[in-house]
């Protein structure tokens, strides 16, 4: 069930999201012709985007792949590296995958913030298995920034939570105040001694997201939860395909 795009990225995530819409529209449609119809919708010159039939009956608690989506986003997993809280490598590859409905919802604020500017979202982490929100516990048994795997757990391991910032059009970093996983009170929403770019920036980001059903947490600039995903079950599905 793998969607494969080709396109232009400042034309591309309008096919994405037309391909979303079309699908609802035309969900009614049988004997096959609303794939068909739904190809010859998007074919556009060079830009096409090529799916499997069954992409667009697709649950939206299934497991995709954002790198399916090619250059829509931006991504620096740094649990598959040592540039992490830990120290060490976490993951065994660099994968950011996400259940279908939170990908979808992604698009759409990445569409929004690529015509407001040329911003993208870069990833530091999306779904985490059980078995490593474990690991992270026993490193940092402290709840206001690692969930307990023993009680709620994360919302990282239902799938439906991602740890984000934005880059400008040059690909540079926008300021945040802070590096990613910074453990105090200045990575927090509601600590305001910061520079006015650097709450632009975070306000900007906040603005986009919850536009789009997430919502952040008090203790971390980069996390939000995709509301409609709170019925996700825990998973420690593996993240190398």
């Amino acid at each position: 069930m793998i969607m494969k795009l080709v396109h232009n990225p400042a034309r591309g995530l309008k096919l994405i999201l037309l391909l979303f819409a079309f699908a609802c529209s035309t969900s009614a449609q049988q004997d096959g012709s609303t794939e068909n119809t739904a190809q010859a919708a998007i074919d556009q010159g060079d830009e096409v985007i090529n799916y499997l039939p069954d992409t667009l009956s697709l649950p939206d608690s299934a497991f995709v792949n954002l790198a399916w989506f090619e250059d829509a986003f931006v991504y620096d997993l740094r649990y598959a590296t040592a540039n992490n809280f830990t120290g060490k490598v976490v993951y065994p590859c660099a994968e950011c995958k996400i259940r279908f409905g939170v990908a979808k919802a992604l698009l759409r604020v990445a569409d929004g913030l690529r015509q407001e500017g040329g911003y993208r979202i870069k990833f530091y982490d999306c779904y985490r298995p059980v078995s490593v929100q474990r690991t992270f516990w026993e490193i940092y048994p402290d709840a206001r920034y690692v969930a307990n795997p023993n009680t709620t757990g994360s919302v990282h391991n239902k799938g439906a939570a991602v740890d984000i910032t934005l880059v400008d059009s040059l690909g540079q970093e926008l300021d945040m105040g802070t590096g990613y996983d910074h453990f105090g009170v200045e990575a927090h929403h509601d600590y305001v001694d910061l520079p006015a770019e650097v709450l632009a920036n975070r306000r900007r980001l906040k603005t986009a997201l919850e536009a789009e059903g997430f919502h952040s947490i008090r203790t971390e600039w980069w996390h939000y939860n995709y509301q409609k995903g709170a019925g996700y079950g825990l998973a420690d599905e593996p993240l190398c395909e």
